[in-house]
């Protein structure tokens, strides 16, 4: 009797651990990870966005050197093939083209299922507009704020341009009340090509960002130099830079 007490607690000593291991990733496997991919070009001729490089622009002719290009996405969400949503707490990101890691956003315990579409922000919604001193994305020591009338800049260009009459130029383009409004919000269907999510592997949802649109119907910077408060032409810009955010694929 003590032989099979002494067999069935060294039996025990194995398969718990092992037990213990199989409802860890039966835990696991209930959520997956999403990356976000932003892939930056400068036209539609497939040519790579990059600071501190002589870029032509398509339609106006200015050559533009950036030593500065960020923004604003923010409120993701997924919508589930059952027409329930995921959303991404807490869903604010800087991202700054000075920072090649920032282009890349990873949405952490998403349920695993299939998703058709993702919904997001251009800009930052008005409630965390007016809701005092932030931190994060969201920390003033960004240099992404006005004040708290005002509130937070959605894109902010900035570089040297020969055609620009002082040569320079300063696009701060923001607003997120009113007529001119900077903050949009999209969404981005997966067509037939399904969002898939599992605690295997992580899925990437690619997005083009064409920042050349930003410029498309502004003008010359021979004209406009510089844009430092909420406008017709802010708001503009602003919507020509959301036409450029496009979904691209699903990559699994």
């Amino acid at each position: 009797m003590k032989k099979l007490l002494k067999n069935l607690f060294a039996f025990a000593i194995i398969i718990f651990p092992l037990f213990m291991i199989s409802c860890e990733k039966e835990q696991t496997a209930t959520e997956g990870t999403v990356l976000v991919k932003l892939n930056h070009g400068w036209g539609m001729s497939g040519t790579s966005f990059a600071l501190n490089t002589n870029l032509v622009h398509p339609m106006n002719g200015d050559t533009m050197n950036f030593s500065k290009y960020k923004y604003y996405i923010s409120n993701l969400k997924l919508k589930k093939a059952d027409g329930t949503f995921w959303v991404q707490p807490e869903s604010y990101f800087l991202v700054d083209l000075s920072n090649s890691a920032s282009s890349s956003i990873s949405l952490n315990n998403v349920p695993v299922g299939d998703y058709t579409e993702i919904s997001y922000t251009l800009g930052v919604d008005s409630a965390r507009n007016v809701s005092g001193a932030q931190s994060g994305a969201l920390a003033t020591t960004n240099d992404m704020f006005w004040s708290w009338s005002t509130g937070y800049i959605m894109i902010k260009a900035e570089g040297t341009s020969p055609q620009s009459t002082n040569g320079s130029f300063s696009f701060h383009i923001g607003g997120f009340s009113g007529q001119y409004s900077a903050v949009q919000s999209k969404t981005a269907s997966f067509g037939s090509n399904q969002l898939s999510v599992s605690g295997e592997k992580n899925t990437e949802i690619h997005f083009n960002v064409n920042t050349a649109m930003t410029w498309c119907n502004s003008g010359s910077c021979a004209a406009v130099n510089s844009v430092m408060m909420p406008s017709a032409l802010s708001l503009q810009m602003a919507t020509d830079f959301n036409n450029g955010f496009v979904f691209d694929k699903i990559v699994e």
